[in-house]
């Protein structure tokens, strides 16, 4: 499917507007676990947090990671939620620009 295709049947408003939901799901999910892990209390799964930022949440997690402190003495999440992001990041501009 080409890029003109995919716009026809996701409108760019539409494209924005989830990609802007999830990203606050995932900026939330980073301060919820957070303060569940202050209280000792039952914790957002490790797969959740890295599922959404592959579902286009990156930006969100991230910054709630760091916002937080939350999560940042975890390698695989230091290296691992940028790393997801930069790469659909690469992935897009060559869907886009081939």
């Amino acid at each position: 499917m080409d890029f003109e295709t995919f716009l026809e049947i996701f409108p760019l408003k539409n494209i924005i507007i989830y990609l802007v939901v999830i990203n606050i799901v995932g900026f939330l999910a980073m301060f919820i676990d957070k303060e569940k892990a202050k209280r000792g209390a039952w914790r957002i799964p490790e797969k959740t947090l890295f599922l959404l930022t592959i579902l286009g949440g990156g930006i969100g997690t991230i910054t709630g990671m760091y916002l937080f402190r939350h999560k940042t003495k975890k390698l695989k999440f230091t290296v691992g939620l940028p790393v997801i992001l930069i790469t659909e990041v690469v992935l897009i501009v060559y869907w886009i620009t081939r």
